[in-house]
């Protein structure tokens, strides 16, 4: 969380409870509040289809509450029907007809004119893994990491065949809204991004790498990306907040099996051949 932001929004919900507004106005502030929050509180962005999405069930929910009581609904709805009807409130009216079309436009187009910006520095699609790799209070090193899972592929099959299982649930529970179905990177939430999600059928993406380095970037996500893997910032979450480290793993195991890719040897990179 980005507690400059959150903080502060926190204290001025507390300090309305003296103020004591009106239903209407504590309606709008706690719609303000949660705005600012997703928009601008958390250190990974929140993709805007998911900011509009959860405004909206926001906006559903206070208009359920409001309207369950016929005094709240009142305070809610006279104020309002006082706006649009009353001659004294005609000029703001007019106004306000103005300015919400025309920032709808301005933002619209700001959006489609805004010129494409070179990198600040030199940007890598793969950046170099650390030498080592602390996950869950447990120091690995990236040299010799591998998947504790893969040797299972032919030492006991079944026992592989449930964590392939496994690494599906998880894959379709958290990361298909932005790597997609399909796993090319077209999820419900890509649009939304910057950049845009790996497609893992190119076989330019998960067949070069070790299952090291994916573990490496599923764990830390977009706050664990070096320098050179920006100027953008990722809004994949450091997934080791959510997960152990197996489920890390199987999801792994899952991503290669679907798209039918087969990891880069450790020893590869020495010029062996891969699995």
């Amino acid at each position: 969380m980005n507690w400059m932001i959150v903080l502060p929004v926190l204290l001025v919900l507390a300090g309305l409870r003296f103020v004591k507004p009106s239903m209407l106005g504590w309606a709008a502030a706690w719609w303000i509040a949660v705005w600012i929050i997703m928009d601008f509180g958390f250190a990974v962005p929140v993709p805007k289809s998911v900011v509009k999405e959860f405004l909206g069930i926001v906006t559903l929910a206070l208009a359920a509450y409001v309207s369950s009581d016929p005094q709240r609904w009142a305070e809610v709805r006279d104020p309002m029907v006082a706006f649009l009807t009353e001659r004294r409130h005609l000029p703001l009216l007019g106004l306000v007809a103005v300015a919400i079309p025309a920032a709808v436009a301005a933002s619209i187009y700001l959006e489609m004119t805004a010129p494409a910006q070179a990198p600040t520095f030199g940007r890598t699609v793969h950046p170099a893994p650390p030498a080592t790799l602390t996950v869950h209070d447990v120091t690995h090193d990236m040299q010799t990491l591998d998947n504790p899972l893969r040797s299972l592929e032919t030492s006991d099959p079944e026992a592989f065949a449930a964590h392939l299982e496994e690494g599906r649930r998880i894959y379709y529970e958290n990361c298909f809204y932005c790597h997609g179905d399909l796993m090319q990177g077209a999820g419900m939430f890509a649009h939304a991004l910057n950049p845009i999600p790996t497609n893992f059928q190119d076989s330019g993406t998960i067949a070069m790498l070790q299952e090291s380095f994916l573990f490496w970037r599923v764990a830390k996500g977009g706050p664990g990306l070096p320098e050179e893997g920006g100027p953008w910032m990722s809004a994949m979450p450091a997934w080791e907040q959510f997960l152990s480290e197996e489920e890390m793993w199987e999801v792994i195991l899952f991503l290669y099996e679907f798209t039918e890719q087969r990891p880069r040897a450790l020893h590869a990179a020495s010029g062996g051949e891969g699995h």
